[in-house]
This record gives C-alpha cells, sequence and structure tokens, in this order.
C-alpha cells in the first residue's frame, strides 16, 4: 500500500510502505488491524488503539507467536503482512496464549492467569511447561503430578516439549524413579516405626524384669535376716512368690520371667514342704511356670529377629549403606 502526502507526482522521500499488522494486549484475545510504516508508527498507533496509558510507555511490541521482541525497523520490514504482534507495556511481561498458535512457554508470573491453562484436559500442559521452565522444580511436584506426566503418552508430551520421543522417554523415566524413591521412602518410614515401637515394647519389658531382679534381692535380703519366715530354711524363693504361688489362680502369668526362672529351679519336695502342697501339685505349677518362661523367650528371640531384619533392611535417611564394619582406629 503506497500513501502520498498531497495530489499529483508524489516525490520519492514521501512514499511510504505501509505494513498491515495485527495487534493486541497481552491477555487479551481481542485483536486490531493496523497498517505502520515503521516501528515508532507502530507503537504509536498501539498506544492510541489498544488505549495503553502514557505513563506505561514506552512499550515494547513482540510477536504473538513465541514472545520475540522485534525492535529493529529491517527486521519489521521482513515480517510477512498481518503479522500479529502483542504491546506490552513496561510493567508487563509477555504470556504465551494458544489463540496465536505458538509454540513459546508461559512465564512463571502469568502461569495463573492465562485463560487456556483451566480444565483437567490441558492440566499436565500446564505442569510440563513449570517443568520446562525450571527443570529443579521436580522436588517440588506433588505425586498427583508426577504421575500425571509419567501416564501421559510419550508422543503428547514429546510435542508438548517440543522434544524428541527418546529426550521424553528418559525425563518419564527420571519422574517414574522419583515416584519410586518417595514410595520407598514412605514405607522405610512405616517400617522405621514399627521397629520403634518394638524397640519401646522391649524397653519397657527389660524394665519390668530389672524392677522385679530388684525387688527379688530385696526379698531375699529380707528372708536372710530373719524377717520373713513364710518359707521353710530349704526354700530361697522371696515371699511375693510364695504368696503369688499360694493365692493366685494362674501364677505363672502374674510372676516375672525372673521369679518364673527361680521357680522351675527349685526343688520340687522344698517347694511342696514351704508351699504346704503335695508334690504333684508342686510339680504341676512348676510345669506351667517353665511352658510360660519358654513362651516369653521366644518371644523375645522373635522380637529380636524382628530388630536384626528391620537393621539390616532399611538405614535412616542421609545414611550410607556399607554391608562392611567399619575398621577402628588403632589410635
Amino acid at each position: 500500500m503506497e500513501v502520498t502526502g498531497e495530489a499529483g507526482a508524489p516525490e520519492p522521500s514521501e512514499i511510504r510502505i505501509l505494513k498491515p499488522c495485527l495487534l493486541r494486549r497481552n491477555y487479551s484475545r481481542e485483536q486490531h488491524g493496523v497498517a505502520a510504516s515503521c516501528l515508532e508508527d507502530l507503537r504509536s498507533k498501539a498506544c492510541d488503539i489498544l488505549a495503553i496509558d502514557k505513563s506505561l510507555t514506552p512499550i515494547t511490541l513482540v510477536l504473538a507467536e513465541d514472545g520475540t521482541i522485534v525492535d529493529d525497523d529491517d527486521y519489521f520490514l521482513c515480517l510477512p503482512s498481518n503479522t500479529k504482534f502483542v504491546a506490552l507495556a513496561n510493567n508487563e511481561k509477555w504470556a504465551y496464549n494458544n489463540s496465536d498458535g505458538g509454540t513459546a512457554w508461559i512465564s512463571q508470573e502469568s502461569f495463573d492467569v492465562d485463560e487456556t491453562d483451566s480444565g483437567a484436559g490441558v492440566k499436565w500442559k500446564n505442569v510440563a511447561r513449570q517443568l520446562k521452565e525450571d527443570l529443579s522444580s521436580i522436588i517440588l511436584l506433588s505425586e498427583e503430578d508426577l504421575q500425571m506426566l509419567v501416564d501421559v503418552p510419550c508422543s503428547d508430551l514429546a510435542q508438548e516439549l517440543r522434544q524428541s520421543s527418546a529426550t521424553v522417554q528418559g525425563l518419564q523415566h527420571t519422574l517414574q524413579q522419583v515416584l519410586d524413591q518417595r514410595e520407598e521412602a514412605r514405607r522405610s518410614k512405616q517400617l522405621l516405626q514399627l521397629y520403634l515401637q518394638a524397640l519401646e515394647k522391649e524397653g519397657s519389658l527389660l524394665t519390668k524384669q530389672e524392677e522385679s531382679k530388684a525387688a527379688f534381692v530385696e526379698e531375699a535380703d529380707a528372708v536372710d535376716s530373719g524377717i520373713s519366715g513364710e518359707a521353710s530354711s530349704d526354700v530361697a524363693l522371696a515371699s511375693h512368690i510364695l504368696t503369688a504361688l499360694r493365692e493366685k489362680p494362674a501364677p505363672e502369668l502374674s510372676l516375672s520371667s525372673q521369679d518364673l526362672e527361680l521357680v522351675t529351679k527349685e526343688d520340687p519336695r522344698a517347694l511342696a514342704v514351704a508351699l504346704n502342697w503335695d508334690i504333684e501339685k508342686t510339680e504341676t505349677v512348676q510345669e506351667a511356670c517353665d511352658r510360660e518362661l519358654a513362651l516369653r523367650l521366644q518371644q523375645m528371640q522373635s522380637l529380636r529377629s524382628l530388630r536384626s531384619i528391620s537393621a539390616r533392611k532399611t538405614s535412616l535417611p542421609g545414611e550410607p549403606q556399607n554391608p562392611k564394619r567399619t575398621r577402628q582406629d588403632p589410635t
């Protein structure tokens, strides 16, 4: 298109070549057709047509397709007719819009305001763009987002990321590894909690045994000093053991493991005299105490086996796994 200044033969310096262009604001779908002879002319018309406040000038013109900044007149003249431009005020950043048919990536600042990024069908695209912006954001993605990218067909993800299928396959493999590591960490944490609970239970049991042992020592001292005269001189059992054997319907359940061991080692005849029982009843009670003691020892061994297995299969986060024993410093 040629425009002359006045009627008559135009002078060469007065001939202007006008290029038809399409203008819009950032985040807007509304386009305006203008014709400009140069970039400065296009900027001026953009301010007027798009109603950009003068306080926000100078404006920046970028290609709506990919956000390329156009600031050279020669490049502007080389662009085809009806090229789409986005006019950015001095406080704005370009945002990708699917309506432009481009392949650029949305900035993090405009990630939440892009109208095309709504709906579950394109949610994985938003996550993919976030990953494209910063690969280290993998550690910030939720397991739901990671699984979503893993489940996306490789060809679709490759098209969205503009990468080769081999590269995207490697990316999805890495994402799957991150998911597996999180699942393994969760299971290790659960196993560690079970291990700590077992340790706590074992510690409680050992504490009770220590308390029973201390009580036995005190009672034995009392017997030796003549304070307790309930037992025969041939029986070294504490008074609380003899009381439990006489009064409890199932004494083996009321005595500690230490006490049970003492009962089983006692001579049946001496114990029968101390309890004023017949020998048959005494031996029956000793056998019940022996079975209960064996059961407790079996439970203790099972608990220690669980602790040993847990120690081999799990380790705390960040702790290197080294099957070799640490060599001691000779000093």
